[in-house]
């Protein structure tokens, strides 16, 4: 049997007022239910966001911002009515509007079609250049914050529907600039792997996580976040060479470093031609008159 996650009551956030749309908006606030991740998932699917898929409230088309993306990846278990999301949206400027509580949703609708929205996001953070990003799980019943014939638009809506039609369902993201969509895309299954585990979705989850964390660290030889400090290059690391204080003897030792490990007091090995491989050293040279 599948794990209860522990949940509690967040309110997802209020709404901007869009431009006419077929749908009136619901007065009171309202919340969606925040849980820790399960440990099943029954399916998967994603959305390849981009701008051309964008219809307005009449199914014509209306084209969202050019050169933005999204990509959403959705895990599902629909015997807890849980649903995981991980979404990026990258090329997208202003702020966000809709008539919803959120800007970023799931609605019902097939390619080229409109649809009522039946689950709403967190939106994708922060506003400015860059990536937006939003992740997080969300447990039904499910509303939206907008109402068709007095009745919230995700009322009565269960994840076992995306799971029976996902191609039925359509993701999307509104700004003030784009009201009827910035950008679109219809869900598409992934395997994942094991239900057990979820590991079609992890591994597309976990390859955004890793692309930004190689963004924050940058370069080879760029700065230590936060220390201040450059890090050292690959050939700084293979060869470095420190000298020592004055031992006993009179000498300075001066040690040499291969991969990274100092060795001394070992006497210098030869290479015979055609053979073997150059080896650490240690040399000692005298020390300076006076010292």
């Amino acid at each position: 049997m599948p794990k209860h996650p522990t949940a509690r009551t967040v309110t997802i956030g209020a709404a901007a007022a869009a431009a006419a749309c077929m749908f009136a908006v619901a007065a009171p606030a309202n919340a969606a239910t925040e849980v820790a991740e399960p440990d099943e998932f029954t399916s998967a699917f994603m959305v390849e966001a981009t701008p051309d898929q964008v219809v307005d409230a009449e199914g014509a088309a209306a084209p969202g911002q050019e050169g933005a993306t999204g990509s959403f990846m959705f895990r599902i278990n629909s015997e807890l009515d849980i649903i995981c999301y991980d979404i990026t949206l990258e090329g997208v400027s202003g702020d966000y509007q809709s008539p919803a509580m959120t800007a970023t949703h799931i609605h019902e609708a097939a390619a080229g079609q409109p649809g009522p929205p039946r689950i709403a996001f967190p939106n994708p953070e922060p506003i400015g250049e860059g990536p937006r990003t939003s992740e997080g799980c969300l447990q039904g019943p499910f509303t939206t914050g907008v109402e068709n014939d007095g009745v919230d638009t995700g009322e009565g809506f269960t994840l076992a529907q995306i799971e029976a039609n996902p191609s039925g369902f359509t993701g999307d993201s509104h700004t003030v600039d784009y009201a009827a969509g910035v950008v679109r895309g219809q869900l598409m299954p992934v395997p994942l792997g094991g239900v057990d585990t979820g590991v079609g979705g992890a591994r597309l989850r976990g390859r955004r996580r890793r692309a930004r964390a190689r963004r924050r660290r940058g370069p080879r030889g760029a700065r230590l976040r936060g220390s201040g400090a450059r890090a050292p290059s690959r050939s700084a690391r293979l060869t470095h060479s420190t000298t020592t204080a004055p031992p006993a003897g009179g000498a300075v030792v001066v040690l040499r470093r291969a991969g990274g490990a100092a060795r001394a007091g070992r006497p210098r090995r030869r290479r015979r031609a055609g053979c073997g491989r150059a080896s650490a050293a240690t040399t000692t040279r005298p020390a300076p008159r006076g010292a």
